[in-house]
């Protein structure tokens, strides 16, 4: 196949031919939008690189490079890409590319969202371990999520799913938990932090999420919903959509009201709006990497699963890397690093 690779430098031109590849068999996810590479500067440059047959695009990819420290070779990472086609012809192409572009830096990672369960996605797999690729120890990004289809009607959409989660969406209605669209980014952390601090997981510091939202929903690419009962916000989410998906990025809720169940009316009325807007895809972004009751995100998957989202295991993050060496010094070394760096950061509600 006769296809050219080439830099674009015009973020807007990168974010509409995404937006070109949704028509194709390609799902254009957010992380490869200018925006989110904006949001990542200055720690993380970006390239957008597009791929071209006679003018038509084929397939992209946004590759975030980062230097620590004195080393003289970068990390460059391209998040929930490279977009590519199901074409074998167009992977040997886009993955010979990124490996030379790998070859100045001490690794890249690509964390494709292709599903591992099909043959499209063992296919690849095989392909990436035939090229000297190896699967990643640092998954950045879920490796498993959920998948819900937008596309039937309310009444559909409830009856798939389970008896619970109905009762729990009409309960919270009938107790006056109302939904709102909102921009008080502010109030959506002050949740987040108590929900960081009361099931133990780190978060980022306030600037992080503010400007997060702020860019991405400002943009059209994100939304914020508050659920409020008694004129007090007691549960939030945001999405974030691009094409066809939205994605369920951040989601907290107040230890007050729960009885009242706000997180399963916020849940319903979010898949509603996003459908509203064109989206056929409600994926719910993180899963456990099991499905096992061990797992400590089974709690989560149950809730996700309650709403009729469906398993999907991804292939997960594979790493190319031209110094195998330095490389597997990087991975000994780099988990006590981040370690230290995440406690510094820990908000004074107890969380991350």
């Amino acid at each position: 196949m006769a296809f050219s690779c080439r830099l674009c430098t015009d973020p807007a031109a990168f974010d509409a031919l995404l937006l070109e590849l949704a028509g194709s068999s390609v799902r254009p996810h957010v992380l490869q939008t200018s925006h989110w590479a904006a949001l990542k500067a200055p720690v993380w440059s970006a390239r957008h690189l597009v791929w071209e047959e006679n003018g038509r695009p084929l397939a992209a990819a946004t590759v975030l490079t980062r230097r620590w420290g004195r080393l003289p070779w970068p990390v460059l990472y391209v998040p929930k890409g490279p977009l590519v086609p199901p074409d074998p012809a167009v992977w040997e192409r886009v993955l010979t590319d990124l490996e030379r572009l790998a070859r100045g830096g001490l690794f890249l990672k690509i964390d494709p969202d292709v599903p591992a369960d099909t043959g499209y996605g063992q296919a690849l797999l095989a392909r990436l371990a035939a090229r000297g690729w190896v699967e990643s120890a640092e998954q950045i990004q879920f490796r498993n999520t959920l998948l819900s289809d937008l596309r039937p009607d309310d009444e559909a959409l409830l009856a798939a799913m389970k008896p619970k989660t109905r009762y729990n969406i009409r309960l919270a209605a009938r107790r006056g938990v109302r939904v709102r669209l909102s921009a008080d980014f502010a109030t959506f952390y002050a949740l987040y932090a108590e929900t960081a601090a009361r099931d133990g997981f780190l978060i980022r510091p306030q600037d992080y999420y503010l400007a997060v939202m702020d860019r991405m929903q400002s943009q059209g690419l994100g939304q914020l919903f508050l659920a409020e009962f008694d004129g007090e916000a007691v549960a939030g989410l945001f999405l974030l959509c691009l094409g066809p998906t939205a994605w369920y990025f951040y989601g907290a809720s107040a230890d007050r009201h729960r009885e009242v169940m706000p997180n399963h009316l916020l849940q319903w009325e979010a898949m509603r709006w996003a459908r509203s807007r064109g989206c056929t895809i409600y994926d719910w972004w993180g899963a456990p990497n099991r499905l096992d009751e061990n797992d400590p995100m089974w709690g989560v998957y149950r809730f996700k699963e309650g709403f009729g989202g469906r398993f999907t295991p991804w292939i997960g993050a594979w790493d190319f890397a031209p110094r195998p060496v330095l490389y597997r010094l990087y991975h000994a070394i780099m988990p006590r690093v981040l370690d230290v760096m995440r406690r510094r950061h820990r908000p004074a509600a107890g969380g991350f």
